[in-house]
């Protein structure tokens, strides 16, 4: 098993080609020349050495243009796997991944509440372990962590979880330490967004915003078709935007936080404060699906709440789209309509109320997806 990362082949060149051949493969060796303005021998050398590295492999399919058909290039997916995990804030998932983000092994650890940071630490070697036993014979590239909460990239550490109560745990250095695998360590909702990014389907964006709605509401920012993190590391905390001068008191402290309107402890409160049951939110969206009123209505309240923060960010960051993601998103039929008609009528122009809002087509996995795209930008992206 080879341990780390790829910093060993990264190169600008073979960092241009690769994406080439990521982005547009099959491809030959001349059309990666003209498009990358590279000269041929230094195309070919390069793609020689991926080639040796086993990353890059040629294939056959290539058609001929009257002269000799040429050999095509593709991604070697099946070669390297990569783990991702979704900590928090109630269990840790695992995946394995090629590098189409294919998933072929699955683990799941649930987290022994209330935790402290050595039982949290436990259950993510522990899953990651189950995973990794699983990869026998093939080359890991790394591990990519998604956590709930506001985390260092740069050190890896997890600074602050509040669901879990949890604070200043070094993520990145212990598991490093375990399992001698280059560790990449980000927030669950900017995973996502880039996840949706590079396997979405979503086509060329130059900016999009992804946002996680569940116990709170979270958001990635893609701008230039790079992750923004903001000068402290907490852009995309759209959930403690405040849509409510004198709202309901959110976990952070502060009154009328979005997530105090739309993540799921406050469609449980909303329902309670009509009815005075207690229901789940998924249990308010089962009801909705059966025609209780009530249930139906507190959805569409909710819709409207994530209709006027995500027209704020509009008009803020002006995304080319938006896509959601989360449990609580699964209530779309209920959440879209009303999301986007406050889009349509709030909106300061006619181009930013046709703004496009989608759901993930990642589904569960989208945050894992997004966990193992942080090593993909590792190996195919330029440093």
């Amino acid at each position: 098993m080879r341990q780390g990362s790829f910093q060993w082949m990264k190169s600008m060149n073979k960092s241009l080609i690769l994406n080439k051949i990521r982005t547009q493969g099959p491809i030959s060796r001349a059309q990666i020349a003209r498009e990358t303005n590279l000269t041929r021998p230094t195309v070919s050398s390069n793609v020689k050495e991926l080639i040796d590295q086993n990353i890059v492999e040629e294939s056959d399919i290539g058609q001929s243009q009257g002269g000799r058909k040429p050999t095509m290039l593709i991604i070697n997916d099946g070669a390297f796997c990569i783990l991702g995990v979704d900590a928090g804030p109630d269990s840790v998932k695992c995946v394995v991944t090629d590098l189409s983000g294919k998933v072929s092994e699955r683990s799941e650890a649930r987290l022994p509440l209330p935790v402290d940071s050595e039982k949290f630490l436990d259950a993510l070697k522990s899953c990651i372990q189950e995973c990794l036993l699983k990869t026998a014979g093939k080359d890991v590239i790394g591990i990519g962590v998604a956590m709930h909460g506001v985390v260092d990239i740069e050190t890896g550490v997890l600074l602050f979880a509040p669901n879990l109560g949890l604070t200043d745990i070094p993520v990145k250095e212990e598991l490093e330490n375990t399992f001698g695998l280059e560790v990449k360590v980000e927030n669950d909702a900017r995973a996502m967004a880039l996840g949706e990014f590079w396997f979405g389907e979503h086509g060329e964006l130059e900016s999009m915003l992804a946002v996680n709605i569940g116990r709170g509401v979270g958001a990635g920012l893609i701008i230039g078709g790079k992750l923004y993190h903001g000068s402290s590391d907490i852009a995309g905390e759209i959930g403690h935007m405040t849509i409510d001068l004198h709202g309901q008191v959110c976990e952070c402290g502060n009154r009328g936080c979005l997530q105090t309107f739309a993540a799921g402890p406050a469609i449980s409160r909303k329902i309670f404060e009509k009815t005075t049951e207690s229901l789940t939110a998924e249990q308010v969206f089962e009801r909705a699906l059966d025609g209780d009123a009530s249930c139906h209505e507190v959805l569409t309240e909710a819709g409207r709440a994530m209709g006027v923060g995500l027209t704020n960010l509009i008009h803020i960051v002006n995304p080319e789209k938006i896509i959601l993601g989360g449990g609580v998103s699964k209530a779309h039929q209920f959440l879209l309509p009303a999301i986007r008609e406050t889009i349509a009528t709030a909106s300061l122009t006619r181009s930013a109320s046709q703004t496009k809002v989608e759901m993930t087509k990642l589904g569960d996995d989208a945050t894992l997806i997004g966990a193992v795209t942080l090593l993909l930008v590792d190996v195919f992206e330029l440093t």
